[in-house]
């Protein structure tokens, strides 16, 4: 599992996906989401903007991201 330090409150499910690397631009990031292959801790999510904070952990394509503060 890859850790996701952040130094704000949240970052935004999209931004994530491409922070990781885990995509390459904003519009596959929301191509992913909205067909329901992301989960947020164990839930698929469709909602792009979802704020991820601390302790959510991301699944995406066999890739496990776990957002913790920086």
């Amino acid at each position: 599992m890859e850790k996701i330090a952040i130094d704000t409150e949240y970052i935004k499910l999209d931004s994530m996906l491409k922070f990781a690397a885990a995509v390459g631009t904003g519009g596959e990031a929301k191509f992913v989401i909205s067909e329901g292959m992301v989960t947020v801790n164990g839930e698929v999510c469709t909602m792009r903007g979802k704020k991820l904070r601390p302790g959510d952990v991301v699944d995406f394509q066999g890739m496990e991201f776990e957002i913790v503060q920086a």
